[in-house]
């Protein structure tokens, strides 16, 4: 047989057909028999068991009862009106309710008829009932195949009404195993599945769905979750030789004048341990012949830009120009000036292009930058425009990369004939399990170190009862001639409500601190950019004392003074994002404070977020809890990677497995890059089907 029958269109399969194929392929998206194969469940129930309904209680997801009917009730009219089926058994009573399809179950439930229901209870003035529960006769739950474990599926409201709810998926699925037993390809190389003990793949597939026990179960799992966490790994470390490869890179061999003399003469302050080992692994980089193509993350305060400047000296003293991209005016503007005060007295010309620059100035900047003139130039999106041109590239910087697209970066790397050097600087920690998967094709360099003299800040937690106290506390901040801010939360959904209470809050506090001697600024989004920029430079001129502000300054100006950091609605805020603003403080060498203020209505994620601030200010600490409690379908960057589509892996909870199958896809990948030798082949075929190849990898012959 020369069949690709995994590919085939969904529709085909007896028991689906055109109108529940659309169905599948909009509401799950399953297009293939191969997509309907890997559609899991995401539960297994017990069927064999039946819970008393007097024991139904509020730990209960999904549960199965059997009883007869007492009453059936047609209940309200037109759009407002619902189904009530009342169900008993020996134990007592619960109201089975649709709002939805009635007409096609009404006629079902005759009173005295006895049924089987599988769903999942909710409350109601107090007692126990289920929405659109699944129901089989008694005669149909013993004549169908008794599965001691039964999957549970998927199933959205519109596949529900159209037939498609767990037991009718779990009976299309059955169907279809019978059809590709003996047929579905091995994935893995022998060797890795004796390594690992695996159970085979098509065994996997099939007891993923339909197990005889809870072991066997455990196992399928096991092996399918190897599965995607070893082809994601094996992918990226592919890309990566492939770039190692293929795209070469100015050797950057000298260490000249102008290296040395920063060094020696203008480094602001001895430089980290961390730091030099930075310096080390991109000055490796930098001379090996190929691209550097790394990432450098580092809390906010660790030294990121001067690592980047010195990176960038060595581009120059190789005859080659340098460029940082930063994502805002504000960013672009506060590199400018830290990086303008570290060169001072140095022969490096350096300037600013950003979307405010005027056109005259355009004008002496476009010219000095294709005669080479101007050795450094940093700026926002403005450097991307095609009238930007180098005389000769070297080292592109990019700051906080995830806010610019593929596209955006791609087109700074072709503004010279051989790619220049890439480093992507990040002050968001990134999880060590991301790192491996998001970030897993670029090298990683981190600075785990805060410069000397800098105070780790001290964090606090208040609720409202304690607001005196804060103000006070501010009061003496300020007398001591600190700085504050004040910083209160931003949704999107809820804009309008947000910018309400910013400017509650702002009257609120000018009330508080109205005596001369305080001076209240207030910066938001839906200020014009001047108007903001002039705001933050009064603060930071320190022209005023307190800064009221949304999250607009999570990326912000450095201003060495503030030393308080007040987040207002604490609870209300990511543990990334609180972590971001309290790195605002905490600059200058006095003793810096977060306080998070918090209503006493507090989530139970939200309680965990606050103590995981109070207690430590490690950011790659904090950014695990982060991916704990938000998972990384919820990360920025992770969604428009495409590369975290995982279905039972859990980068989390399967840290382990993860770290196990990234170094069986480095080893594999060390011994056979191109996997070119015969134990590797069935490897490379299903690699060839996930890069768009799918006919190789699925076809029998």
């Amino acid at each position: 047989m020369s069949v690709d029958l995994l590919q085939t269109p969904i529709e085909f399969l007896k028991g689906v057909g055109p109108r529940r194929g659309e169905l599948l392929r909009k509401e799950a998206g399953v297009s293939t028999y191969y997509d309907m194969l890997t559609y899991y469940p995401f539960r297994h129930v017990d069927r064999s068991r039946f819970i008393p309904i007097a024991e139904i209680n509020s730990e209960n997801t999904y549960l199965q009862i059997r009883g007869k009917v007492a009453e059936v009730h047609l209940l309200g009219q037109g759009r407002s009106s619902r189904l009530v089926v009342t169900l008993r058994d020996a134990s007592g009573s619960i109201d089975l309710i649709w709002f939805q399809g009635i007409s096609w179950v009404k006629d079902k439930f005759t009173p005295g008829s006895e049924w089987v229901v599988f769903g999942k209870p909710g409350l109601f003035n107090g007692r126990y009932n289920i929405s659109h529960p699944e129901t089989e006769s008694v005669a149909e739950f013993i004549a169908q195949p008794s599965d001691p474990l039964h999957p549970i599926y998927n199933s959205t409201d519109k596949m529900k009404l159209n037939g498609l709810a767990t037991r009718a998926l779990s009976k299309i699925t059955r169907t279809l195993i019978s059809q590709l037993k003996g047929i579905i390809p091995e994935t893995l190389s022998n060797e890795i599945i004796y390594e690992f003990k695996f159970m085979g793949r098509e065994e996997a597939l099939m007891n993923i769905h339909f197990p005889p026990d809870t072991e066997t179960l455990e196992k399928a799992r096991a092996r399918l979750k190897f599965d995607e966490l070893f082809f994601i790994q094996i992918r990226l470390l592919r890309y990566k030789i492939n770039r190692a490869q293929k795209i070469r890179g100015n050797v950057f061999g000298t260490i000249g004048d102008l290296f040395n003399g920063f060094y020696n003469h203008n480094l602001p302050f001895e430089l980290t341990s961390a730091q030099k080992k930075v310096i080390r692994e991109m000055r490796a980089d930098l001379r090996s012949g190929r691209q550097m193509n790394r990432l450098l993350q580092g809390d906010v305060g660790s030294g990121k830009t001067l690592v980047a400047l010195m990176c960038m000296l060595i581009a120059l003293d190789n005859g080659f120009q340098a460029c940082l991209m930063a994502p805002t005016e504000i960013l672009a503007n506060q590199h400018y000036a830290t990086i303008s005060r570290f060169l001072k007295g140095m022969d490096v010309t350096v300037d600013l292009l950003t979307g405010s620059t005027k056109k005259a100035r355009r004008k002496e900047i476009h010219p000095m930058l294709q005669s080479g003139e101007l050795h450094i130039i940093i700026g926002t999106h403005a450097l991307i425009e095609d009238t930007v041109k180098f005389r000769k590239l070297g080292l592109v910087v990019v700051d906080e990369q995830h806010r610019f697209g593929v596209a955006q970066r791609a087109k700074m790397w072709s503004k010279s004939e051989v790619p220049p050097h890439v480093l992507v600087m990040t002050a968001t920690p990134i999880p060590r399990t991301l790192a491996m998967t998001v970030y897993g094709d670029l090298d990683l360099s981190v600075i785990d170190e805060l410069p000397p003299g800098r105070k780790p800040i001290k964090t606090y937690h208040f609720y409202e009862t304690g607001r005196e106290k804060v103000y006070n506390f501010m009061r003496q901040q300020i007398a001591l001639g600190r700085q504050i801010y004040v910083v209160y939360p931003l949704i999107e959904e809820s804009e309008t409500l947000d910018l309400k209470n910013l400017m509650e809050g702002f009257d609120h506090l000018k009330m508080i601190f109205r005596t001369p001697q305080y001076t209240l600024s207030m910066v938001h989004g839906r200020m014009k950019a001047d108007e903001k920029e002039s705001e933050m430079m009064r603060f930071k001129n320190g022209e005023t004392q307190i800064l009221v502000a949304t999250t607009v300054i999570e990326v912000g100006v450095d201003v060495p003074n503030a030393s308080v950091m007040v987040i207002e609605n604490a609870e209300r805020f990511g543990l990334s994002q609180l972590h971001q603003l309290r790195g605002r403080v905490g600059r200058g060498a006095d003793q810096s404070h977060c306080i998070l203020l918090s209503g006493f209505n507090l989530t139970a994620d939200g309680r965990i977020r606050i103590e995981t601030m109070v207690r430590t200010t490690d950011g790659f600490e904090i950014a695990d809890v982060d991916l704990k409690l938000r998972g990384p379908g919820d990360l920025e960057g992770t969604r428009q990677s495409g590369i975290l589509d995982l279905k039972l892996a859990d980068i989390v909870r399967d840290e382990q497995m993860l770290r196990a199958a990234r170094n069986i896809a480095q080893k594999l990948l060390d011994n056979d890059p191109n996997l070119l030798k015969p134990e590797n082949q069935r490897i490379i075929r299903y690699l060839d089907y996930l890069s768009g190849k799918k006919s190789e990898w699925a076809m029998i012959s």
